[in-house]
Formats: C-alpha cells, structure tokens, sequence
C-alpha cells in the first residue's frame, strides 16, 4: 500500500475514533503557508489541533515518534495562522494532540506538545 493511502486511511479512522468520543470536526488537512494541520476538532469548548501519524508497522519507530520538535513547530505556526482567521471560536483554549495509527490500532495522546512545542 502507498504511503498517502495509507495516511489518508489514517486520518479516516482517527476522524471516526474523535466522532465517536463527542469531538466535532471543524477541518481537515488545513493548509495555509506556514504548513497542514491534519484534523482540528472541538472538544466541548476547546479547539484541538491533531496530528495523525499511521503506520503498517514499527520499523520506523512508533508512528508519534515521527512527530519531531521541527514538526511541532510547523503545527504551531500553522495553528497560530488558523487562529488569527478564528478568534471567536477560541473561548475553551486550545490544545496540541497526536493519534497514532499502528496496524489499525488507534493510541490518543491528548497534549501531547504544549504552546511552545514542548513535549
């Protein structure tokens, strides 16, 4: 299978697994300049912005350690631009979550990096 079908297979389950734990989805693959944000969800009041890592197996590692400090970065310059468009929708926060996708298996790692990038 090809990586972007796989991804796309990914994020199709993690939407899924977020619908089924009371997150609305507001966007997915949002994209400006600064980057792509995969999913951004509400969860009750507060806006989460989810990176979706899927992999086939762990030769490679787990898929979340595949979100590296470069990476955090351009989620959050990303998530900053998304948040200037909509301020108003900003009342509960925000927060920084990875899904991980292995073999079909999903693992949530709710905060997974703070404001800063910071894991």
């Amino acid at each position: 299978m090809n990586t972007r079908k796989t991804a796309i297979e990914g994020e199709n389950a993690a939407c899924e697994y977020l619908k089924k734990q009371g997150y609305k989805i507001v966007e997915r693959n949002y994209s400006c300049p600064a980057g792509e944000i995969d999913v951004i969800a509400k969860d009750r009041d507060a806006v989460v912005f989810i990176e979706v890592k899927t992999r086939n197996g762990t030769d490679f590692g787990q898929p979340e350690e595949s979100v590296t400090v470069q990476k955090r970065r351009k989620i959050l310059l990303t998530a900053r631009y998304w948040m200037s468009a909509h301020a108003r929708e900003l009342k509960g926060g925000c927060r920084f979550d990875v899904i991980a996708v292995l073999r079909g298996e999903i693992r949530h790692i709710k905060n997974a990096f703070d404001g800063a990038g910071r894991a």
